[in-house]
């Protein structure tokens, strides 16, 4: 089977334009490991390019940022034993989102809590996670860590699905904007939909990944509206993630200066303590 590879991540990136919040969280981003320890799941979407967490930390630093959610992607499939090594040897400033199947086993699940996991993730766009049908069976088996359901999925192909998700009893974390293009999102039932629960506290939303529904790689315009929409809806609901190394990406390759400074620019420095620190804190470190 022929897998796409994209470019690599941007090494050398822009510095903020102001500093971040002291103990300030990236709540999304993976590794990629080259090398047969962690091999690629056969059924995949795409093939990512090596991106260790040395070169991660290096980007990290340059943001400010102190702590990390490490997510486990796509392309690892079942297998999770690169998320396990890493959130191993880092557990004092990271924390995960593992993938739980509906026949992973028990004891899986409790060590990667134990390990640092806070929740689930079912990745509806590509290849390789949880199907949709499966996850109120598989929340049931995490509803007792504690854990959220994180959700990687376009908000308006069908947009009542992600009012029925936020019933499941967890709280559910919607990666990406909802991942409904700027360009139509304000309009959409989706992300209204979306609006309202972050408005209700029934649902996150992970501002992230803002090239993935923008055509932009520096200011991102038509990304703020959305941004002020759920900061007005809900700021105590939102996180924000770098989604480094930005994987299944066409060039040109997102800077992760410029898409801090997105957020910076549209936020008061409330507003910033919130989503970059008190909100990360809550839903990822106090269980």
């Amino acid at each position: 089977m022929t897998h796409t590879t994209y470019l690599p991540f941007k090494a050398e990136i822009t510095a903020p334009n102001r500093r971040v919040p002291a103990g300030a969280c990236d709540c999304h981003f993976h590794v990629f490991d080259s090398g047969t320890a962690y091999p690629l799941a056969q059924v995949r979407s795409y093939t990512p390019t090596p991106a260790p967490l040395t070169a991660y930390r290096a980007m990290a630093r340059t943001l400010g940022l102190e702590r990390a959610v490490l997510v486990h992607p796509s392309v690892y499939g079942r297998d999770h034993t690169s998320f396990e090594d890493t959130l191993r040897a880092n557990n004092q400033w990271m924390r995960g989102v593992a993938v739980v199947y509906l026949d992973t086993p028990g004891n899986d699940i409790e060590r990667w809590h134990e390990l640092g996991a806070r929740g689930t993730r079912c990745n509806a766009l590509f290849d390789g996670g949880a199907a949709l049908q499966d996850l109120p069976s598989i929340v049931a088996r995490v509803k007792d860590f504690g854990w959220h359901l994180q959700v990687l999925m376009d908000v308006d192909k069908d947009p009542d699905t992600v009012v029925q998700m936020a019933d499941f009893g967890v709280p559910l974390v919607v990666d990406h904007y909802g991942h409904v293009g700027a360009d139509r999102a304000m309009a959409s039932k989706g992300f209204s939909n979306l609006l309202a629960l972050v408005r209700e506290g029934r649902a996150w939303v992970k501002l992230s990944g803002a090239y993935r529904i923008s055509p932009q790689r520096k200011e991102y315009a038509d990304v703020r509206p959305l941004t002020q929409a759920l900061l007005r809806a809900n700021p105590a609901q939102l996180v924000w993630g770098s989604d480094w190394p930005h994987p299944s990406i066409a060039a040109p390759m997102p800077d992760d200066g410029y898409l801090i400074n997105a957020l910076l620019d549209s936020c008061s420095p409330a507003e910033l303590q919130q989503v970059l620190v008190d909100n990360p804190t809550r839903l990822y470190w106090n269980h």
